[in-house]
């Protein structure tokens, strides 16, 4: 549950604060009549993320044996590989972001309604694909059976509803986020979330006889520290803890949380954002913003 959770908030927080951005410009400039044009192409983006979703997952499904570890291997790694993405576009476009969304409006509103209501579904579908590939990567990766999954699926629904909760109070101006530090500490949770998920699509491949190399157990625990029950079975629907890994998920695992890690945590020049008038009412003020 707990990777999940972590996916979704994230990625849920960052839809929240686009859309949040987008109704907040409209209101400063005058054109809050223009603002069901944003909740429209947002309902539409959620429509088809959850069909995306659906589809992984019935896909997945069909699949038995070796065809079923490579299809979930590869799933898997391919969806480690958008979250990295993820974690430094984020770092490093995040004191943009607004300023972009904000240029973006004027061109749209220029171009009709429809340029608008594309910009909000393109900027929240993107977010809500992403989270249904991490989270069937997670559900995999972490769930021992059935009943894990949907556990991750709860995780999941636990951490939009809390993104959505969140992003309402950020508009309101009810909660003064600091986004800088969230994100922060969030990007830092799925560094580890990540590393756990590439470990197990090297185990999966691994099976599928894709990387016949280091397939020696490099610990076993699984007699006083199981996956599948108590400590052991909350580390893995977390990080994607195994009791018994093979050299190759340890070296995988660790390499990836010394080289992602590493580079995430380095110092980031912080660009310089377009000021903004004196007499500026935004829901999210400059200082608020998602920079690292």
């Amino acid at each position: 549950m707990g990777a999940s959770f972590v996916i979704a908030l994230r990625e849920g927080i960052e839809a929240a604060l686009i859309v949040s951005i987008l109704l907040a410009y409209l209101r400063q400039i005058g054109r809050s009549d223009r603002a069901p044009l944003i909740w429209w192409g947002t309902a539409a983006a959620v429509v088809l993320s959850v069909v995306a979703g659906t589809v992984i997952f019935v896909v997945g499904a069909e699949f038995e044996g070796t065809t079923e570890q490579v299809f979930e291997g590869v799933v898997t790694m391919f969806a480690v590989g958008v979250l990295t993405w993820m974690i430094f576009w984020m770092r490093r476009q995040g004191a943009r972001i607004k300023n972009e969304l904000q240029e973006k409006v004027d061109i749209a509103l220029m171009s009709g309604g429809v340029a608008l209501g594309a910009l909000a579904f393109v900027a929240v579908l993107r977010e809500g694909v992403e989270t249904a590939l991490f989270i069937y990567a997670a559900a995999q990766g972490t769930a021992v059976d059935s009943g894990g999954v949907g556990a991750q699926l709860v995780g999941a629904i636990l951490g939009l509803g809390l993104a959505v909760v969140l992003g309402v109070a950020i508009y309101r101006g009810g909660v003064r986020m600091n986004l800088r530090t969230f994100f922060r500490y969030t990007g830092l949770a799925l560094v580890v979330v990540a590393a756990g998920l590439f470990a197990y699509s090297l185990h999966e491949l691994q099976e599928a006889g894709w990387f016949p190399f280091l397939t020696a157990t490099a610990y076993d625990v699984s007699a006083t520290l199981p996956d599948d029950a108590g400590i052991g079975a909350i580390l893995r629907g977390v990080i994607g803890f195994n009791a018994d890994p093979t050299w190759l998920e340890v070296v995988g695992w660790v390499g990836y949380l010394v080289v992602v890690g590493g580079l995430f945590l380095r110092p980031v020049r912080i660009p310089v954002a377009r000021p903004e008038p004196a007499s500026a009412a935004i829901a999210i003020p400059a200082d608020d913003t998602t920079r690292q």
